[in-house]
């Protein structure tokens, strides 16, 4: 204790400075120590594109970037984002004038203490309490405008993103034909989110300390030069300087955490989708396994951006608020340690003290301003991480709804070829065209490049039922995802109906969040059905044909709520997919396996009520029954060739 006490203050500076560079190094080498000693078990790629990667630091692309983004969040200047943007603008001027009228009346409330002076000092204090109430409805409207705010951002974000991302197949596109991004849920909800709320919080942010450094700069500039403020501008300007360059990686951080966060996510929704599976192979501890190294993945990049800005809240303190305040410090002393200064040449120790703390509080103020100003810096880093991935997020949107995607390739990423052939996503032509489908020389070619069959030609008119057949892995989700236009054309002319003249019935059916009716229609909606003319008694009738009316009774009619992909069994849920097909009754119809799990009478009584309707069918079965209720067959042997034949009673047993 008593070597203790005989340190200096330069020598408890030095060792101070001693420890942290001390604790510092520790933690760097027992970090590397770490990271030799425990290798990467898992890896999780999420679809990742070797493009070109997304900057995030606060430069010339970052303000091109949120400029564009603002005109999202705010549509124009009359309007209710713009109206709480002043608000909250309102708010803060209000609030930085009661800033300066509670340090003036404080000031006269310290000196009628020191003077003795009753009188005066109750007059202060009342004012004070007066203007209690009034300052807490600033306070609380500064709130209220920036909640309203954020909300208001992030409802114009989310709906411009999704009105891009549900528009035709563009959802579809995004998971299965571009790799530019991934886990889009993460990007439209946390990153979403985060982004309104970071614009909100540094509108708020950086308008108050502006404004105080404008005023208090007004004030001070009257009672002490013009000499000070500007002393204290000039440190903004060049501290500003300094702490942006040293914050370029905050940018790096937080899109590199997002990304964690959502291989994180991922995992977690592989193990809830899958779950069936993973039990029947009691694969708990392996998908524990994995979960746990994707944690501690994203565990020790969140532990590194915790030490670097632990380093950086170290430099951000000196340099934005205790070097401010000794600049602060010396440009309010100046006028009263100068004694040749005339300023208080003649005042009195009271008057002296009055005015110093007045000017001495402005000044204190206007270096927290600065403070402030500069630790939003930090901010505005933080800002330009989620600025890129909305931006990126926004880009592929736009790139996908004009048609263009980019994707890892098998083969060449400009074409795919083949026998010297070059076929390029979107070169061919869909020409649209009721009661009839027509391929002429369309190549078979998967997004990555596989090219199944190198040219397709065959048609199918009305009334024609086709039996597609093949090996596992011939092309005939292929064709019927290009058919169904998921799937770009690589060449060639596809004609057909409409997309919506066109249904698709798979074999595991997607049963949607609502009410029993809203299975039968989906995706129509209880006033599309009114539309129609189709009313309850009619959607009834469907059930009959699918052998399904004593599901009405037992779930309690058509307005009954339940998680349907639970309630009912698999052979309901196809014979539901079926009803959909009778209620819509589209000109074709693609049945991919989808009566597996439904008795033969019902099939066939399905087969005969869709020809009498006029619904053209493609189906995707090994059933021989079905033979009968088709003219031709499709057949792909797996290898790129095909054929295209009437059915007649010597093909019967083809495919058996």
């Amino acid at each position: 204790m008593a070597a203790l006490s005989k340190l200096t203050p330069q020598r408890s500076a030095i060792l101070t400075v001693a420890a942290v560079a001390a604790y510092f190094l520790y933690k760097k080498i027992g970090l590397k120590r770490k990271n030799r000693a425990e290798e990467p078990e898992i890896k999780v790629v999420i679809h990742e594109t070797g493009g070109k990667k997304e900057r995030a630091a606060v430069d010339l692309d970052f303000f091109k970037r949120l400029w564009s983004l603002l005109k999202i969040l705010i549509p124009g200047w009359v309007t209710k984002e713009a109206f709480y943007m002043t608000l909250v603008a309102a708010s803060l001027i209000a609030r930085t004038y009661a800033d300066v009228w509670m340090i003036q009346n404080g000031t006269s409330i310290e000196s009628a203490i020191i003077g003795r002076d009753m009188s005066l000092f109750k007059v202060h204090l009342y004012k004070f309490i007066y203007a209690m109430p009034l300052i807490s409805v600033v306070n609380n409207m500064l709130k209220y405008g920036l909640n309203e705010l954020k909300l208001r951002f992030r409802t114009n974000l989310s709906q411009h993103l999704y009105d891009k991302y549900l528009r035709g197949f563009t959802y579809y596109k995004m998971s299965n034909l571009d790799n530019r991004i991934s886990n889009a849920d993460q990007l439209l909800t946390q990153d979403v989110e985060k982004f309104c709320d970071a614009v909100g919080e540094l509108y708020s942010n950086l308008s108050k300390p502006l404004l105080d450094v404008g005023l208090y700069t007004i004030k001070l500039t009257g009672s002490i030069g013009a000499q000070g403020p500007a002393t204290m501008l000039g440190y903004l300007a060049v501290s500003g300087l300094i702490l942006t360059r040293l914050r370029r990686p905050i940018g790096k951080f937080t899109m590199q955490e997002q990304k964690l966060e959502g291989e994180y996510r991922y995992v977690n929704t592989r193990l809830i989708t899958n779950s069936e599976e993973i039990a029947f192979y009691q694969g708990n501890k392996r998908e524990q396994t994995i979960i746990l190294a994707t944690f501690s993945k994203l565990v020790r990049h969140l532990r590194n951006f915790i030490s670097f800005r632990m380093q950086m809240g170290f430099v951000d303190n000196i340099i934005a608020k205790y070097v401010a305040t000794v600049f602060g410090y010396l440009v309010v002393s100046r006028p009263f340690l100068d004694l040749a200064d005339p300023r208080h040449l003649n005042s009195t120790s009271s008057e002296r003290l009055e005015d110093y703390y007045k000017s001495g509080r402005m000044l204190v103020r206007m270096a927290e301003a600065i403070g402030r100003i500069v630790l939003a810096g930090r901010d505005m880093t933080r800002l330009a991480g989620f600025t890129a991935r909305i931006t990126q997020l926004n880009t592929v949107l736009d790139d996908l709804n004009k048609g263009q995607y980019e994707r890892t390739m098998v083969s060449d990423q400009s074409g795919q070829k083949k026998n010297n052939k070059v076929f390029k996503a979107g070169s061919g032509k869909i020409i649209p065209q009721d009661h009839i489908i027509r391929f002429e020389k369309v190549p078979l070619v998967t997004p990555n490049g596989d090219v199944l069959i190198e040219e397709l030609d065959f048609e199918v008119k009305s009334g024609m039922n086709v039996l597609v057949c093949g090996p596992n892995g011939c092309g005939k989700s292929s064709l019927f995802r290009t058919l169904g236009e998921l799937w770009p054309l690589f060449g060639g002319t596809m004609t057909k109906p409409e997309k919506g003249k066109l249904f698709y019935v798979p074999q595991r059916p997607y049963m949607t969040v609502g009410t029993l009716r809203d299975q039968v229609i989906y995706p129509d909606s209880r006033d599309s059905q009114l539309k129609k003319g189709i009313r309850d008694v009619q959607l009834e009738d469907i059930l009959k044909k699918v052998q399904l009316e004593y599901i009405l009774e037992r779930e309690e009619g058509w307005d009954s709520v339940q998680d349907w992909m639970d309630v009912l069994s698999g052979g309901e849920k196809q014979r539901v997919a079926m009803a959909r097909l009778l209620y819509h009754k589209p000109q074709f119809a693609i049945l991919d396996e989808c009566t597996s799990a439904v008795s033969v009478d019902v099939e066939g009584f399905i087969y005969q009520y869709c020809r009498e309707v006029g619904i053209t069918l493609f189906t995707v079965s090994h059933r021989k029954s079905l033979w009968k209720h088709h003219e031709f067959y499709l057949q792909m042997d797996g290898r790129g060739a095909y054929e295209f034949k009437p059915i007649t009673s010597d093909t019967t047993e083809f495919g058996s």
